[in-house]
């Protein structure tokens, strides 16, 4: 079966060509005809399959027959989980687009970045939006857009959006958009949940499944590798050195880990990278960079980042730890094996992981065959480190007043204070403690009076004024 089967304009066919594509996958097969039809669709196919380009062609042949209006009404709303997922959508719509006339405006908005410059983009509008949740709501809030005009809404990777809490954003989402339009889900899962919530969304809905739900690629190859406590790190830098890897993506379980494995394996000689949440968009576009040009052999990234990392070719994925959710390994090394290329899918598993691995077997159905690797004992390394949080910076001394830093405090105690001599209506002095500072001696609060105690009376006699002579 051919593109033209699907009966898609011959400027889509041209573009489709020009990227090198000549045969629809099996979830385009089926998701292109039923979106023309105008039918609301939940398709669930693995990573890699092809998803992007079964809603983004379509909704280009939809909007290309429509007239243009100034300003230009969003018409389609395409909402993704992450900035990396939501950038790789707005590259395969330009990359589709390009040889229709008139020209349809796309625009792709997420967080991490200054609103300013899409404030200024979104005016004269915009036919399609690709966003994250959270920053489409920012920019409705600032008036810089409405939504009441979409005709398509499509929820790309929709489990892992409302897994990551986005549900309440997609709620308030949902309430702004017009109740007639064309609903698409489109993920590689569907867990109970998400179904329960599409029931409420999708009205008579084609349910599309290419694959086994929780399955894996076919052409990914699998293996698992039991190493002693402490030596992942050892372990992964000895595969990656003695086989040569290249373009390798590793999945950490937090930030923290990311960051110092990098620090690890650029220290062995390996370049690499981390990409999660706490870097900065800019960052995390330099690293996709040098990622897909080789020049960086290994990312180090986190699951929510790694989203939307679209390389053809990627030959390799490792769990240095494994998932929390047994689910989240089919998403993992969905990233290696797409459109029909092999790929290797490795695990790092201490023994006290093993019950972890067993979940995840049970999910796919299969049991991973075990890899077995000597570590060098010249890598001297310890996965301790890994979880070590670096040492806080000292708090900066207070400045003297010409500008130098004072001198620590000592931790000696004030001495006492003496004291104060009163002297009674009989001329004599008697030892008792001094008043509060700028209090007269004889007006002494009394102990344990609080804001409600009656105030002392004011025509108190004033203290007799000591005698000539008489010392203190």
């Amino acid at each position: 079966m051919s593109f033209s089967a699907l009966n898609l304009d011959p400027k889509l066919l041209q573009a489709i060509t020009d990227a090198g594509y000549s045969t629809p996958t099996p979830i385009q097969q089926q998701a292109i005809p039923a979106v023309l039809s105008g039918r609301d669709l939940m398709a669930a196919a693995q990573t890699g399959t092809g998803k992007t380009a079964s809603f983004v062609l379509p909704i280009l042949q939809q909007l290309m027959s429509q007239p243009v209006a100034h300003p230009r009404p969003v018409r389609a709303l395409i909402l993704t989980p992450t900035r990396e997922l939501a950038a790789q959508v707005s590259e395969q719509v330009a990359k589709y687009s390009q040889h229709l006339q008139p020209k349809l405006k796309h625009l792709v908005v997420f967080g991490g970045v200054s609103i300013n410059p899409q404030m200024q983009a979104l005016r004269g509008g915009v036919d399609i939006l690709t966003a994250t949740p959270g920053r489409l709501l920012d920019l409705i809030g600032q008036n810089a857009l409405k939504i009441n005009q979409v005709q398509t809404l499509v929820l790309d990777e929709a489990d892992r959006m409302l897994d990551m809490g986005f549900i309440h954003d997609i709620k308030k989402i949902l309430a702004l958009l017009p109740k007639q339009r064309q609903n698409l889900l489109f993920s590689a899962t569907f867990s109970d949940d998400i179904k329960q919530f599409t029931n409420k969304l999708l009205h008579n809905p084609l349910s599309i499944s290419v694959a086994p739900q929780n399955s894996t690629a076919e052409k990914v190859e699998q293996q698992v590798y039991q190493v002693a406590k402490g030596q992942k790190s050892a372990t992964l830098i000895q595969l990656i050195a003695k086989n040569d890897w290249k373009q390798v993506l590793v999945f950490m379980a937090t930030k923290h880990e990311a960051n110092r494995l990098t620090d690890k394996l650029n220290e062995a000689g390996i370049s690499a990278a981390a990409i999660h949440g706490n870097k900065s968009q800019n960052a995390r576009t330099a690293a996709l960079a040098g990622f897909k040009s080789n020049e960086i052999r290994v990312l180090v990234a986190s699951d929510v980042a790694a989203r939307g990392i679209d390389i053809a070719q990627l030959p390799y994925v490792v769990n240095f730890t494994l998932p929390r959710s047994p689910a989240d390994y089919v998403h993992r090394i969905g990233r290696t094996g797409r459109a029909g290329m092999t790929g290797l899918a490795v695990s790092l598993v201490y023994p006290d992981e093993v019950s972890q691995l067993k979940q995840v077997e049970k999910l796919i159905g299969m049991k991973i065959p075990q890899g077995s690797i000597t570590i060098d004992p010249t890598l001297q390394l310890n996965d301790k480190e890994l979880t070590q949080r670096p040492p806080r910076p000292p708090r900066p001394q207070p400045k003297g007043p010409a500008g130098e830093r004072a001198a620590p405090r000592q931790g000696a105690p004030r001495p006492a204070r003496k004291p104060a001599a009163a002297t009674g209506a009989d001329g004599n002095t008697a030892s008792r403690p001094a008043g509060r500072p700028g209090q007269p001696h004889g007006q002494r609060k009394p102990q344990g009076a609080g804001q409600n105690s009656p105030r002392p009376q004011q025509n108190r006699p004033a203290p007799a004024r000591k005698p000539q002579g008489t010392s203190a």
